[in-house]
């Protein structure tokens, strides 16, 4: 019984064993198949996102919603700037910062600026790029005040403008070679910025590439991230695993820009590239971008030709069309093939190029995207890229003038340095210019050259063109508006057909016009010594000693001793009358010599005429005498000037003397440097030989200084060769070499003897020791020279001499002071000619530097910043800069109206008409300038004079508010044969007067 019921319970055991066993067993496989499950859920899902981004379109939808960007009026600190990347460098955002700051500092404010949201800037201060719609076309748009356009320049210029436009062969080939399931439809959530199985190849090729270091990876980008790549990597190139995430996550976000369905993102993505990928640059062409520009720049091929071969398939191999087509393909083809590297395929190796493409389009065969017959058209097509771009063709620059003004104005502003630069950038600007008005001015201009319009206009009369042809004169015209703050560049044009502006680019000589500035100054002066002594007594008036010479003091002190009114703009009215003669017969020392001057009209040689006067009819003599006034003036207020005059003992003189020397001497090594360097030794003496004449003394002296070290028989040589047909006697060879030795003169003697100037044989014997010196060099070896060749200078037995030097440096001074307070009135060069003939014109003029003058005086004395582009709000509560005092402003502004109501411009008087028959005030100065080359011989008496150009010119003010001036211009030697005077600018600013009352009749 004991082993029976054991043994019953030994089988239960082993039954319930076995029964726990068999649940382990099952439940084991429950879990299995539960992991297996999972493990098949796991994968289908991966399987599922991969194919449909469903869970990345969710998640990085919700973050690009976040990525919103606002427009506020006002500067923002809620935005970042790009740092780096073509794209960014190229549209100019790279340098935003740096313009805002130059753009304030000119005067600029921000109106409004762009604001990131909270997440925006988070996400771009970790390093990814800002998620917004980006522009794959951009560049400089210039409007007129009234945002009618009148310059664009958009880069890249040939582009698709939208998806549906680009062939669906092109489509399928950049998908084939780039990016194959990015169009597909199945997926309407796809994230665009990864393409699994590329990258799964690439990174199993990179992967191999650390064993096999020869094998080639291929990239694994897509169309999107390539874009990020290019566009905003550092040189768009991508350097290391993060840069590569940073472009994925970039492309990833910015496709859901629009929502979690991507399929128009994806669409948007081909064209973006397509209009916008990297094809290297071309001398002539600059960097080229998109496919349009790179089929026009690398083969020359139009760009809608070439579109419009594509877009009709060829219907067999018989097909006219075919050859078109497949010619349109291979390039095509070729320029997706090089965009990844298009230095090394477009410039480096174009076989290599030739082999890729080809081997593209079998494939393209072989996948059915083209045909085999297609395929066999296209493989012979040879790709014959250009190594240069010509350019385009020049077109007229009549018509840019002022939008080159304008350009040339943003360079400044913007400190860039290159109009190609500025050009490229994302830049749209509102100009101050008043585009209808420019076109009718320069239309009315340019009709002047013909030789009948000119007659019908009246500009063949006296003192204008006469018989000479009109077609050789060039005429231009700026024409300002004053607005509170600003003085606006309304019309800027001429008819020079070259990108020279006459206007602002050149320097020249308008004679008579220079007399506004010598007025200005001179009565800058008299205002000067009414701060300096107005609130003296009489008696304390009369005890003021001054130099018997400075007239302008003298008179001033006599006028405030005996006037009653002393208030300024009284004094300024009287100064105005003060008197001169213009007489043409007394000799004037002036700029180092002595000239004579004459007057434009003879009848004025015997009169006597107020300043006043003077200025109204241009009477030369006045304004050189009243020039005199005013160095004298400048010159007397050194102190101690009188004492170093008078004293020949006065330590100061021999400072004044020792500064004339080396400038003197300055002048005279820079003639004799560009006339002897880069000559050799030989031809040097030649050169100087030809002035010598046949002497032997004076050719002993002069070798002997150049060749210290030759003997006998070398001087001997030497005189033979260069006195033809003349034998010395041995001994007298013998004797003038000996004579002549090195020690027994000194340079200045030899100078003497030789009948040459001392530095000119100084800077040849320099030169035969150091023919590779700059001038600089010379001039720093020549200090000592410089003084002992005018040491007879420092003796005190010739003391009108050293006067004479001493007043001429002086005069140097006084012109400094001249030129610092036209300086301060914007005169536009960096020196005058010390010389009271730059009172009448010699120290030259810009025409726009005039108006800006006339600007100054129309404001009452202020100057204001003239205004080109206005785009960016401009400081309206900028009060001016008071450049002149507002009494000297108002008494020149009544001359100015003298000049036309009574004067020299008397011909535009009433030429401007209101609609109630009124006219606008209306002022101005006129000028002539005759600028000649002159050379005079022994006595003055005139040898040669060759004609550089004449110029004419008048500038103006008209009413309250406008402002310019207008020029003639006739260059070179065709000036000799006219003969005009500035009457002809006063008649064709009558002319003009219709066109322009369209802009100032409702402003006036």
């Amino acid at each position: 019984m004991a082993s029976r019921f054991q043994q019953n319970l030994s089988r239960t055991k082993q039954r319930r064993l076995q029964t726990e066993q068999r649940r382990k067993t099952r439940r084991r496989c429950i879990r299995r198949g539960f992991y297996l499950l999972t493990v098949l859920a796991l994968v289908a899902g991966c399987l599922y996102e991969l194919c449909t981004s469903r869970l990345q379109a969710h998640y990085l939808a919700r973050l690009a919603a976040r990525c919103t960007v606002g427009v506020e009026p006002g500067e923002s600190r809620a935005i970042r700037f790009p740092s780096t990347g073509p794209y960014d460098k190229r549209l100019g955002y790279v340098d935003l910062p740096t313009f805002i700051r130059r753009l304030t500092t000119e005067g600029y404010d921000i109106s409004e600026q762009a604001r990131f949201s909270p997440f925006l800037l988070e996400y771009t201060d970790s390093g990814f790029y800002p998620a917004y719609h980006e522009k794959s076309r951009a560049g400089l748009c210039i409007t007129d005040h009234l945002g009618r356009p009148i310059f664009s320049a958009t880069y890249p210029e040939r582009t698709f403008s939208d998806f549906s436009s680009i062939p669906e062969t092109v489509i399928e080939a950049l998908l084939f070679i780039e990016n194959k399931e990015l169009l597909d439809p199945r997926y309407p959530m796809k994230n665009p910025a990864v393409e699994w199985k590329r990258l799964a190849a690439a990174a199993l090729d990179y992967g191999l590439s650390f064993i096999d270091r020869d094998r080639n990876v291929p990239g694994g980008s897509t169309l999107a991230t390539q874009m990020e790549k290019f566009r905003h990597s550092p040189n768009g190139q991508t350097n290391a695993p993060r840069d590569k995430l940073r472009q994925m996550v970039s492309a990833g976000v910015r496709a859901y820009l629009d929502g979690e369905e991507t399929l128009q993102a994806r669409y948007r993505i081909v064209l973006d590239f397509i209009n916008s990928m990297p094809l290297g640059a071309i001398p002539g062409f600059g960097e080229i971008s998109g496919l349009g520009d790179g089929l026009y720049a690398w083969y020359g091929a139009d760009f809608d030709a070439t579109m419009r071969h594509l877009s009709g398939r060829p219907i067999g191999p018989d097909d006219p069309a075919l050859e078109d087509w497949a010619m349109a393909l291979k390039q095509v083809v070729s320029l997706f093939v090089s965009q990844r590297r298009p230095s090394y395929f477009l410039l480096e190796d174009r076989q290599a190029l030739e082999t890729k493409t080809d081997s593209y389009l079998r494939m393209l065969a072989e996948t059915g995207i083209i045909t085999a017959w297609e395929r066999n058209a296209a493989l012979p097509m040879e790709l014959k890229l250009h190594t240069s771009y010509p350019g385009p063709e020049r077109g007229s620059f009549l018509n840019r003038k002022a939008v080159n003004t304008v350009r040339n104005n943003l360079l400044t502003l913007l400190d860039i340095d290159q109009l190609y630069r500025l050009n490229h950038l994302d830049l749209s600007v509102t100009s101050t210019i008043d585009q209808p008005v420019q076109q009718e001015v320069t239309t009315r201009l340019r009709q002047l050259n013909d030789p009948a319009m000119a007659e019908a206009a009246g500009l063949k009369g006296f003192r204008l063109l006469e018989n000479s042809d009109p077609a050789k004169v060039i005429y231009s015209l700026t024409l300002y508006e004053h607005t509170e703050g600003a003085n606006l560049l309304r019309l800027q044009t001429d008819t020079y057909d070259q990108p020279l502006n006459i206007n602002s680019g050149t320097k020249l000589e308008l004679g008579s016009s220079a007399k506004l500035r010598t007025l200005v100054t001179y009565l800058e002066i008299v205002a000067a010594l009414h701060d300096r002594y107005g609130a003296l007594t009489s008696s304390q008036l009369q005890n003021i000693k001054t130099a018997p010479a400075d007239h302008l003091s003298h008179w001033a002190l006599d006028y405030l001793s005996k006037s009653k009114d002393r208030e300024l703009s009284t004094m300024l009215a009287a100064a105005m009358q003060r008197e001169y003669s213009a007489g043409t017969k007394e000799q004037f020392f002036t700029g180092g010599g002595i000239h004579t001057f004459s007057n434009f009209d003879p009848k004025h040689d015997t009169g006597i005429f107020s300043v006043q006067e003077a200025f109204r009819n241009s009477i030369n003599l006045v304004f050189i005498r009243l020039m005199r006034d005013i160095v004298q003036y400048y010159k007397f207020r050194i102190p101690g000037i009188s004492e170093l005059l008078s004293d020949v003992k006065n330590p100061e003189r021999q400072e004044y003397l020792s500064k004339f020397a080396d400038q003197e001497g300055t002048l005279f090594l820079q003639r004799f440097y560009r006339k002897y360097a880069g000559k050799s030794f030989d031809e040097a003496v030649n050169l100087l030989l030809q002035e010598l004449g046949t002497n032997p003394g004076r050719m002993a002296a002069v070798f002997r200084y150049l060749k210290p070290d030759s003997d006998l028989h070398e001087f001997s040589a030497f005189l033979s060769a260069h006195i033809k047909n003349f034998v010395l006697p041995d001994d007298t060879i013998a004797e003038l070499y000996d004579k002549y030795r090195p020690e027994a003169f000194s340079l200045v003697d030899r100078g003497y003897i030789s009948r040459i100037h001392p530095l000119e044989l100084w800077m040849i014997a320099y030169l035969h020791r150091h023919p590779d010196a700059g001038l600089g060099e010379a001039l720093k070896a020549s200090v000592e020279e410089r003084q002992t060749v005018y040491t007879w200078l420092f003796k005190t037995s010739r003391k009108n001499k050293q006067d004479s030097r001493i007043r001429t440096l002086l005069e140097v001074e006084a012109f400094n002071e001249i030129h610092a307070a036209w300086k301060h009135l914007k005169y536009p060069f960096d020196s005058l000619v010390p010389s009271y003939a730059t009172a009448i014109g010699s120290s030259a003029d810009r025409p726009v530097a005039l108006a800006e003058l006339v600007g100054i005086i129309l404001n009452g004395g202020r100057w204001y910043p003239s205004i080109r582009v206005q785009e960016l709000s401009f400081a309206e509560k900028t009060p001016g800069e008071q450049v002149m005092r507002p009494e000297v402003a108002s008494v020149v502004r009544e001359a100015l109206l003298g000049v036309v109501s009574g004067g020299t411009a008397q011909r535009a008087h009433d030429a401007f008409l209101m609609a109630d028959g009124t006219s606008p005030a209306l002022g101005g100065k006129t000028g002539t300038g005759d600028n000649r080359y002159d050379i005079y011989g022994e006595g003055g008496h005139l040898i040669h004079s060759r004609v550089v150009n004449r110029t004419a010119v008048f500038v103006f003010f008209l009413g309250d508010r406008f402002f310019g001036v207008i020029t003639a211009y006739v260059d070179g030697p065709d000036a000799a044969d006219y003969t005009f005077t500035s009457s002809l600018p006063v008649q064709v600013l009558k002319i003009l007067a219709p066109e322009l009352m369209h802009l100032i009749s409702e402003k006036v």
